[in-house]
């Protein structure tokens, strides 16, 4: 077994056994989705470089990559378009999520065939709009009136789907029921009691949280696989209806809550958090522009969990619309930057991170940028070389078993 294999066996070993087979199954489709899967061995290796150039301390998501910005609704009921992925959310330094977001650039545009150049603009475009950004020293938000482009687009499209179409695809009716569908790839069945006792934890969040849906009732629920780097958490889907509003539903994502895989490599001093859950809700809170409808914690078995709406406006940009309309990218690109340093600067000040004015004079001064394009660069090369080196070993069985000799 390879060095590269027993790491990620090590670090996906408390994982489900069942789900981690099919979290390496996704990681083989291609290098964008292996690096998707493997934010953990990007802090690792880049804990380990020695010239990597400095910067303030800020709030990062983390896991920053092209299909961790999109859209959903939030509390005010308006769609937004903003960084959607918090699980990984720490306080450090503001370039690595800046360098996380760029290397997925530079794999992406090389797993499309888009020319090395095009990608060199785009990376380029991507630090010097969130350079511009921070110097401005103010927080921008995007919503489908201040949208452009494909964003704009992106968001009419999302404000205009009604939860009618997310049930369709995700329900159906049984003895005049309506019921989650287990004919949905990412729909698992729960053992009878275990179904219960969660269903009925979820009854008493309605009842007694003042983050919960008022007037509602339970009535199904289904283990829930999605994205890829949390595929082997525990994670379920609820369908609850209404007892005052006939044939209206909501569906609800309880996902479980892990520590940040960049916990080991963070050297800033970070709050005293009450549970992982609570990490994630209280560092998405402080980033986004506005937070998303129904976004609360819970702890079930002594387990933390975010529980939050699944929306029919929800969505990512998919890394392959780079191919499909590689002319306009420049504009999501522009708009993701500035969605980054918006929201560093939104969350400057706090328990630690660094001030606006820290924050401007970083933006003004441009010695790290050559230097960080050259880390990403070097680190998209280490990642092919990572991939082809995994998708041999798992043709080769090592996967097979989950354990570490």
């Amino acid at each position: 077994m390879s060095k590269l294999s027993e790491r990620l066996k090590l670090f996906n070993k408390d994982l489900l056994p069942e789900m981690v087979k099919l979290k390496y199954e996704a990681m083989t489709e291609n290098a964008f989705r292996y690096y998707r899967g493997t934010c953990h061995l990007f802090y690792e290796d880049l804990s380990s470089v020695k010239k990597f150039p400095a910067s303030p301390l800020t709030w990062i998501c983390g896991d920053l990559h092209l299909e961790n910005y999109g859209s959903y609704k939030a509390d005010n009921k308006l769609v937004y378009f903003d960084l959607n992925d918090f699980d990984e959310s720490i306080l450090a330094p503001a370039l690595w999520e800046v360098a996380r977001m760029i290397t997925s650039i530079y794999i992406a545009f090389d797993e499309l065939e888009i020319a090395p150049e095009q990608a060199d603009k785009m990376t380029q475009l991507f630090i010097k709009t969130y350079a511009a950004a921070l110097s401005k020293g103010k927080a921008a938000s995007i919503e489908p009136r201040t949208a452009r482009g494909i964003v704009c687009d992106f968001l009419t499209a999302a404000a205009e789907n009604k939860y009618i179409a997310v049930l369709r695809k995700r329900t159906d009716k049984k003895k005049k029921k309506v019921v989650l569908s287990l004919d949905d790839e990412r729909h698992f069945k729960i053992k009878k009691h275990l179904k219960l006792v969660l269903m009925d934890h979820i009854q008493q969040w309605i009842e007694h949280s003042s983050d919960s849906p008022y007037n509602y009732k339970v009535k199904d629920a289904v283990f829930r696989l999605a994205g890829t780097g949390s595929i082997g958490q525990k994670r379920y889907l609820f369908l609850l209806k209404s007892t005052n509003t006939k044939d209206k539903y909501l569906l609800v994502d309880m996902k479980q809550s892990r520590p940040s895989s960049l916990s080991p490599y963070a050297n800033a001093e970070q709050p005293a958090w009450q549970s992982e859950a609570e990490r994630i809700l209280a560092i998405q809170q402080r980033m986004q522009n506005v937070s998303a409808s129904l976004l609360s914690a819970t702890l079930f078995h002594d387990e933390p969990y975010v529980l939050q709406e699944l929306q029919p406006v929800k969505d990512t940009i998919k890394f392959k619309l780079i191919r499909d309309q590689y002319r306009d990218i420049y504009q999501v690109i522009d708009d993701m930057a500035a969605l980054t340093a918006s929201a560093q600067l939104r969350s400057g000040g706090m328990n630690g991170s660094a001030i606006i004015d820290e924050l401007k004079a970083f933006g003004d001064n441009s010695d790290w940028q050559q230097a960080l394009l050259k880390y990403c660069v070097a680190y998209c090369a280490k990642v092919k070389e990572n991939y082809a080196e995994f998708t041999s070993d798992y043709k080769n069985g090592v996967f097979d078993q989950q354990a570490v000799g």
